[in-house]
């Protein structure tokens, strides 16, 4: 059993409203990348494996990131759709898009236990497709040979953590606002299972010159 480092993509296009328009790397987002790959270049990381979802912004973070190693897309490995599920929240049920970021940490939980709950009409997955997608992608994974970098999204990173800790939706969504981009966090195996001994590590952004570029959204 191997160990596996997920890394959230770089910030993508904050602006956005929609799946289509969020996916792609904004200027700093490609920068945080590259900051990224240098780090693990310099500081001797060793990966044998690659992993990314089939979303731009993840295919975009690994180019940046300049590992060398030949990418494996799995689309296991794909970000919830967040918007999609608001939209059907607030047309099913009237509950609107946050007006302000600080809003997030109330919608955030509220999507994810109608979506639970099957009461979002129409989603584009459901709530258990989600989890088991997530759990074998995580699985087979931590079969193969050698340490795994895992380029994916925040959403997918904390259900990781979430099964892998057994938290519930109010935790998991804390955890899903706390992750930054370009953020490492590593699954180890332990006694036959993966448990958690990183979590939301950005030390390529720790320099004065770039804790602004520490971001969430």
């Amino acid at each position: 059993m191997s160990h596996i480092t997920l890394i959230r993509h770089g910030q993508a296009n904050s602006t956005a409203k929609d799946e289509l328009s969020y996916d792609k790397l904004s200027d700093l987002g490609h920068r945080q990348a590259g900051w990224l790959g240098h780090y693990l270049r310099d500081t001797a990381h060793h990966h044998s494996r690659l992993y990314t979802g089939t979303l731009r912004r993840h295919i975009e973070t690994a180019e940046g990131m300049d590992t060398g190693m030949e990418p494996i897309r799995d689309p296991r490995l794909n970000e919830l759709e967040y918007f999609n599920l608001a939209t059907l929240l607030s047309e099913q049920h009237g509950i609107d898009h946050p007006a302000e970021q600080s809003q997030f940490t109330h919608h955030l939980p509220t999507v994810f236990t109608y979506w639970r709950d099957g009461k979002l009409e129409g989603a584009p997955e459901t709530w258990a497709a989600f989890h088991a997608r997530v759990d074998d992608a995580m699985n087979e994974i931590a079969a193969g040979n050698g340490p795994a970098l895992v380029v994916t999204s925040g959403g997918l990173i904390s259900m990781t953590m979430a099964q892998t800790l057994q938290l519930d939706i109010a935790a998991m969504a804390r955890m899903a606002l706390a992750i930054m981009h370009t953020s490492m966090h590593r699954l180890f195996p332990i006694g036959g299972h993966l448990s958690p001994v990183l979590f939301n590590a950005v030390p390529h952004l720790e320099t004065p010159d770039r804790r602004l570029a520490q971001t969430h959204i």
